[in-house]
């Protein structure tokens, strides 16, 4: 990232503080430990698991899930088993900068919500000084190392990534508009075109129809999200649409993305000649996924218990479950 993005996250960041520390004192509220120094004493340990903890590594697993079977796809079977971990090991530190960089801008938000109490920064495991730097130095060897072991285009597109996630949706749209997560999810899209590029060096179609299937599949997985913690993003003021909109509205906009996805990813088959395993499974689990998408639309209808964690937890097995047909439909003979 340039030196402009240094400014600005910097920039972010003193004003987003500065914002908390003057609501708080209007309050009465004590200020959190997260803009002050940390008075607890943390064990090597315990500073190491809060390194981790910032990489977010359960949404890295996810980002990874659709990097290798692309990969798979690029080469029309098994690629070179050191390309793929020279790529998911690059495309790891990306995802983990970003995630990184999300926390330490969000750190004011954090410590005012549930789900987000116990991150590191919050507690104070991690300082923000280190947070920054960490994130700064994961960016600069993720974008070196895909550089000198895949190609120059599979690095622009890691660091074009990771610009997307930190600046346009963390900085720009998260906190602005409704619609924050339709387009700063286009971040969570890169993995697949990365994936491709470093085993092709180009760009084709079929990982641009794989890059919209993730961009439309991204609403309906968070959204419900965004319904189970609505109270939370309230609180500070994010406008997510579990907060903007009504359940039934909500689950009326999961719906609709659900069924784009689902024709999305039945694109595919006659763009990259996808065989019987990818189209069997692009049928079957996005059917699961459409009914479990207007299960949650019909309980908030009748004003019942919506239940939005089946669509989200469905919407994780879903894509992995899309992409790993990807990954094995090339190794068949038919």
């Amino acid at each position: 990232m340039s030196a402009l993005s240094v400014a600005l996250v910097q920039q972010a960041a003193r004003t987003r503080l500065e914002g908390v520390s003057a609501c708080a004192q209007k309050e009465g509220i004590a200020i959190s430990s997260t803009s002050q120094t940390a008075t607890t004493e943390y064990s090597f340990g315990q500073k190491l698991r809060g390194y981790f903890a910032l990489t977010k590594p359960r949404v890295m697993e996810l980002l990874l899930v659709s990097t290798v079977p692309v990969m798979f796809l690029a080469e029309g079977g098994l690629p070179d088993l050191w390309l793929v971990f020279a790529t998911v090991f690059g495309g790891a530190m990306s995802a983990a900068s970003a995630a990184s960089f999300n926390m330490y801008l969000d750190r004011d938000i954090d410590v005012h919500m549930k789900r987000t109490e116990n991150r590191p920064l919050v507690t104070g495991e991690v300082s923000p000084r280190g947070a920054l730097a960490f994130s700064w130095v994961l960016a600069v060897v993720s974008t070196i190392w895909l550089l000198a072991f895949t190609n120059w285009l599979a690095a622009t597109l890691s660091a074009v990534a990771i610009f997307f996630y930190v600046v346009i949706y963390t900085m720009i749209l998260k906190r602005r508009t409704e619609q924050n997560i339709i387009w700063g999810g286009i971040a969570g899209c890169f993995p697949v075109v990365i994936g491709w590029s470093a085993v092709t060096g180009s760009l084709d179609w079929p990982p641009l129809v794989l890059f919209v299937l993730v961009f439309l599949w991204t609403p309906p997985h968070y959204w419900p999200l965004s319904m189970k913690y609505k109270h939370d993003y309230d609180d500070v003021d994010v406008p997510m649409l579990g907060v903007t909109r009504s359940a039934w509205q909500v689950g009326l906009q999961v719906i609709l993305y659900a069924w784009a996805t689902v024709a999305c990813s039945l694109l595919l088959v006659p763009v990259a000649q996808m065989g019987i395993v990818y189209t069997a499974s692009a049928l079957v689990f996005g059917g699961w996924f459409i009914y479990e998408s207007h299960r949650l639309y019909n309980r908030a209808l009748r004003g019942t218990e919506p239940r939005p964690m089946r669509v989200f937890h469905a919407s994780i097995t879903y894509l992995t479950l899309i992409f790993l047909a990807v990954a094995v439909d090339p190794l068949l003979p038919f």
